[in-house]
């Protein structure tokens, strides 16, 4: 069986999420679902993740995964609430302990935050190999954008490639981010574009100059023929060069402070207060 992907596009984050199977009443995985969010009044919405769960309940589905790249920072993650209605286990990579014990810190967290990634179901190894129903999977670790991004091969010609690499015209993520190394991405993205010519790419991301609408995939051969920034010919030290002068002039993601701070929960809010009522904290002065 080969894999089969739908891909759903939430416009406010410029996120695609995933659902990867085999055909009707197969097994599957969710990868980076969106919990919407909007942050002048504080309201969540389902509106994306129902979407998915939808699809998965018309083609009769087994949700045995819900696969996060890394902790997100530019929406919450809506992996708890599929999991209710869905079933799965919510897996990311292991390094997710050292993003929790950075932002524990920064958002002072309740001293019952752990800082093992028990918050998760599963965490990966790095190379970790793992089944989706009869699909083989591997679990990559290529951190550079963070320390604990992951990307995912599926059936060994589909790679998930999570905040490594955007369309060619766009380029490569950010690595400003606490933890996050340009170094370390570009050996990751190098990794990623050893595999053959004709590998599928599917993006987390992405963000069309004028004229081109949005698209999902790419490939290892148009990456390295034409990413403006780490097609074939570009060294490491021209890359970290452009990668930091370009990080310096970013401005920090709009959802950046509540989505972390849910997304190293595995998605979960807050503790209630108590009045009943979740809050998250903005810390001023501090990033």
């Amino acid at each position: 069986m080969s894999a089969q992907i739908e891909s759903f596009f939430d416009a406010d984050s410029s996120t695609f999420s995933y659902v990867v199977h085999a055909g009707p009443h197969s097994a599957c995985a969710i990868i980076d679902p969106v919990l919407s969010y909007d942050p002048r009044s504080g309201r969540t919405s389902k509106v994306r993740a129902d979407e998915i769960a939808a699809f998965v309940r018309t083609h009769q589905l087994q949700v045995q995964w819900l696969l996060e790249t890394h902790a997100h920072a530019d929406h919450l993650s809506a992996a708890p609430y599929l999991r209710a209605q869905l079933g799965g286990r919510i897996a990311i990579g292991e390094h997710i302990c050292q993003v929790q014990k950075v932002f524990k810190t920064v958002f002072n967290l309740e001293p019952e935050f752990h800082l093992d990634g028990s918050q998760f179901d599963h965490l990966f190894s790095a190379d970790e190999c793992f089944q989706i129903g009869e699909l083989k999977a591997q679990a990559l670790h290529v951190p550079g954008h963070t320390p604990a991004d992951m990307a995912f091969m599926i059936d060994g010609d589909t790679l998930f490639v999570g905040d490594t690499l955007f369309m060619p015209d766009v380029g490569t993520a950010r690595c400003d981010f606490p933890g996050g190394n340009a170094h370390q991405l570009y050996r990751s993205i190098t990794r990623l574009l050893a595999y053959p010519p004709a590998t599928a790419l599917y993006l987390c991301h992405d963000y069309p100059p004028a004229g081109r609408s949005e698209r999902c995939r790419s490939s290892v051969g148009e990456q390295r023929a034409h990413n403006i920034h780490v097609r074939d010919g570009i060294s490491e030290e021209a890359f970290v060069q452009m990668r930091e002068t370009r990080d310096r002039g970013l401005p920090m993601p709009v959802l950046m402070m509540p989505a972390v701070q849910v997304n190293i929960r595995a998605g979960e809010l807050p503790p209630a207060e108590a009045n009943g009522v979740r809050y998250l904290k903005i810390p001023l002065d501090n990033l």
